[in-house]
């Protein structure tokens, strides 16, 4: 007995001594041995149903689920989002949240805004999803009050952080990809991360993608049906990036990033009955270096700040017989130079203030005869304060703006200053459910654009800012239900208003930029995430998104158009996907769907554009060779029942089509 009294003693001073909870000198006699930590890194996934404004986010894991290959094809699976797309491989994709307009959507990448100062849109197409880690959508104010004073001054923020690397039993990991698909497409992808030593990591990542583009169609002429083709849709473009990481303990955390885009593309324009020229081109380079660095310096006090240099080269060509030389020749460069810097402070556990402060410069410069060559100079300053503690999260910011311009020639627009307030609120009532309701108000605006205020003779430097006011009430519960043994739902009504639009609008000899538009927007947006474990280690995974959108006109009671839904904007939309995985081939299903829209104001049949359901059908397959290769195969058929339609009128965008990827990791 007193023998196994003492084993039992023993275990347990050794299980301490292993916690390095207890040091004693009686133990001098026993050798002990530090062993390596063992190194994560990591960013934690948002908790969408805890903020207290409307997030929305699909990680690694529901990228790879869902199967999907193209960044705009995951953000279409978001409830209340619209992805203006112009067909083909290559199509500029732009994101528009709630009928806001994708001017007032930031996209941030990994936590640093990327900017257009000319047209006030960022293409997503330009980013690969090879590398992604997740991407979320937030709208209104978001709790995240240690972010950029820019994210503020938006109504809606798409965020896209890549992956940071992890090593396990060597210094090293490199991935290389390889997919190939329907009309010509080819994109391959590199990637390489070293550990540089205990601190430091670097990774690199380089992927080309090549399309001819010309995919088949259905024209369709009155009564007379004809099979075309796309003509002058192809694409090439490269992009390399580079990541530097670096842990300091005390000293904080660092990451910079060297990003670089070259594109040519084709650009097919409208389908014209009876004609099937095109000879519009486009050639994109866009290159930029960025920083992020934060520290802890205390339990109260943070720290962090941001530096970006982009440099955005455009070159349009229209070979035309209508122009005097035989073409149009458009080139117009971009810089920018933006610095941001924050500080929190949390006096008690519950409490929490920042503030945060963006400087920045953006230069536009083009070949235009009389180019007004502007500078804009821009100040933003957010004061944010929370409260949160397990059941209650409360929010309010102030975002002040202040915005200067120069010309070299020409008349500049006056300095905007403006104050936008906001507030979210999350409570959850009952201590023993996940059940929340949540409630937000942001006023937002955005600035006119360089296109808006100086594009030849259509610009007005006399432009307001157009202003957004976003109101949202919703719930959110997430738990286990029946035979679900994970189940999230949220549920949002909304109302938005946007004063002071910007519209093109005719005088007496040209158009003009005006400040003529008035749009109200009421809808709600409906998500669901459901999982099914199932036997011999097989599990299903469920996903559904539900929007409605009714924003409507409401500018003049005599226009023919008061109170018609605006353009490109679907009253119903929504998207479902199920994903079934198990030990021999995971199968995923997805389908996007879109009601009637308008092409114009007036809501007439000629202006309408057809309801359209996309499915795709995938199939993917892991393998594990000598246990250090890992290699994955994966198949799609996108469009799976051969649908024609337009998301834009007269942009007609692919039929059925198939991908195929093989990538291998070690």
């Amino acid at each position: 007995m007193q023998i196994d009294k003492l084993k039992v003693c023993c275990a347990v001073a050794a299980a301490l001594m292993f916690r390095g909870n207890m040091v004693s000198a009686q133990e001098d006699s026993l050798r002990t041995r530090e062993l390596e930590g063992v190194e994560v890194v990591a960013h934690r996934r948002p908790a969408t149903t805890r903020s207290a404004a409307p997030l929305q986010v699909l990680d690694r894991k529901g990228i790879e689920q869902l199967c999907v290959q193209d960044l705009s094809e995951a953000v279409k699976r978001f409830s209340g989002v619209t992805v203006q797309d112009y067909g083909g491989v290559g199509g500029l994709k732009t994101v528009s949240v709630r009928s806001l307009g994708a001017k007032h959507t930031a996209v941030r990448y990994d936590g640093v805004t990327i900017t257009d100062a000319q047209s006030g849109q960022v293409d997503i197409s330009r980013f690969s999803l090879d590398n992604i880690e997740s991407v979320a959508l937030s709208i209104g104010q978001a709790d995240d009050i240690f972010q950029t004073a820019r994210m503020y001054a938006s109504a809606g923020a798409l965020s896209i952080r890549t992956a940071a690397p992890t090593f396990e039993d060597k210094p090293f990991r490199a991935y290389i990809k390889v997919k190939g698909g329907s009309f010509g497409l080819f994109n391959p992808t590199l990637r390489y991360e070293q550990k540089i030593n205990r601190r430091w990591a670097a990774t690199a990542q380089a992927d080309w993608m090549q399309s001819d583009g010309d995919y088949p169609f259905t024209l369709v002429n009155g009564g007379l049906v004809t099979e075309e083709k796309r003509r002058n849709s192809d694409v090439k473009n490269l992009r390399l990036e580079g990541n530097v990481y670096g842990e300091m303990g005390k000293g904080g955390s660092l990451r910079a990033k060297i990003y670089y885009y070259d594109s040519e593309r084709g650009l097919p324009g409208s389908v014209i009955l009876y004609s099937n020229t095109a000879n519009e081109r486009m050639w994109d380079n866009n290159f930029f270096v960025q920083a992020n660095y934060e520290n802890a310096l205390s339990e109260q006090w943070k720290v962090r700040a941001d530096v970006k240099y982009n440099y955005s080269f455009t070159r349009y060509m229209d070979v035309n017989d209508k122009y005097a030389a035989g073409f149009q020749k458009d080139v117009n460069t971009q810089q920018e130079y933006y610095g941001s810097a924050g500080v929190l402070y949390r006096p008690w556990q519950s409490f929490s203030v920042s503030l945060n402060t963006d400087l920045s410069r953006a230069r536009l410069s083009n070949n235009y005869v009389d180019s007004p060559m502007p500078k804009r100079w821009t100040s933003l300053t957010a004061l944010a304060l929370q409260y949160k503690t397990t059941r209650l999260t409360a929010t309010a910011s102030l975002l002040g703006t202040y915005i200067t311009e120069q010309v070299v020639q020409g008349e500049r627009p006056a300095d905007r200053k403006r104050l936008s307030p906001a507030v979210s609120l999350s409570w959850r009532p009952w201590e023993e459910q996940g059940f929340r309701v949540r409630a937000s108000y942001q006023d937002a605006f955005r600035v006119p654009t360089f296109t808006d205020l100086y594009y030849l003779r259509i610009g007005n430097t006399n432009l307001k800012a157009e202003k957004a006011t976003q109101y949202n009430v919703g719930m959110t519960w997430s738990g286990e239900a029946g035979f679900l043994s994970f189940l999230s739902l949220s549920a949002d009504a909304y109302y938005n208003k946007i004063s002071d639009k910007i519209v093109a609008l005719p005088t007496m000899y040209i158009w003009k930029m005006m400040n003529m538009g008035e749009v109200e927007m009421k809808g709600l947006d409906v998500n669901v995430h459901g999982e099914i474990p199932l036997p011999l280690d097989m599990s299903l995974a469920l996903t559904a998104a539900y929007s409605f959108q009714h924003a409507i006109d409401v500018t003049d009671e005599k226009d023919k158009n008061y109170r018609d839904q605006i353009p490109y904007t679907p009253r119903h939309s929504g998207s479902a996907s199920l994903a079934l995985e198990n030990p021999w081939v995971n199968i995923g299903y997805s389908l996007v769907a879109s009601g009637d829209r308008y092409a114009l104001p007036q809501n007439i049949e000629q202006n309408r554009i057809d309801a359209y359901v996309e499915h795709t059908l995938s199939a993917n397959r892991s393998f594990t060779i000598k246990g250090k290769v890992k290699l994955k195969v994966q198949g799609e058929i996108v469009n799976l029942t051969d649908k024609m339609y337009d998301i834009i009128q007269y942009y007609p965008m692919p039929g059925r089509s198939w991908r195929l990827s093989v990538s291998l990791q070690y």
